[in-house]
């Protein structure tokens, strides 16, 4: 499994933001269509009737989101020291929001974010882009979501490179 820009990309299922488990919240990008996933969302929103496909909330990458992480990791160390066990609940990540368009109206679905520290401004753009490329028509849905899919079920390891991110996501946007 691979993130690559705001897509979590596991042995050839697409997801936006992080791959839920469990009941946690999630949006599965499947040939059918658009999956919410999670214990207070679901549902599918067939291709067909998706007429716009677009995120809000993206926490995108800074330089005060990076130290404000690695502060975050420091303190949640020294918590996990002086606490007993059970002491504090552990934080659910941020979320992102998923927004469906259709002739139906505007659907808000929520997936946790999987970037700790932000994604960068660029592959945020190119993510807003090839979402909106799968809003054109059957044809580029299907040739760009089996390219996004043959891609995860091909890639080994973790996640590339931000340059080889950018070039993927170049390459599903056309």
């Amino acid at each position: 499994m691979a993130m690559v820009g705001l897509f979590w990309i596991a042995e050839g299922d697409v997801y936006v933001g992080a791959k839920p488990a469990g009941l946690a919240p999630g949006v599965r990008l499947a040939p059918e269509g658009v999956v919410a996933l999670g214990e207070r969302q679901s549902g599918l929103f067939l291709w067909e009737d998706v007429r716009a496909l677009t995120v809000a909330d993206v926490p995108v990458k800074t330089l005060r989101r990076q130290v404000g992480a690695v502060a975050g990791l420091a303190l949640g160390t020294v918590r996990e020291l002086a606490l007993p066990l059970g002491g504090v609940a552990d934080e659910a990540p941020p979320q992102l929001t998923v927004r469906v368009g259709s002739a139906g109206g505007e659907h808000e679905l929520a997936a946790y974010v999987a970037a700790a520290v932000g994604y960068p401004q660029t592959e945020v753009d190119l993510s807003r882009a090839l979402l909106a490329r799968l809003t054109e028509g059957a044809a580029t849905m299907a040739t760009t979501l089996a390219a996004m899919a043959k891609w995860g079920r091909a890639w080994e390891g973790g996640s590339p490179r931000a340059a080889e991110r950018e070039e993927l996501l170049r390459e599903w946007a056309g």
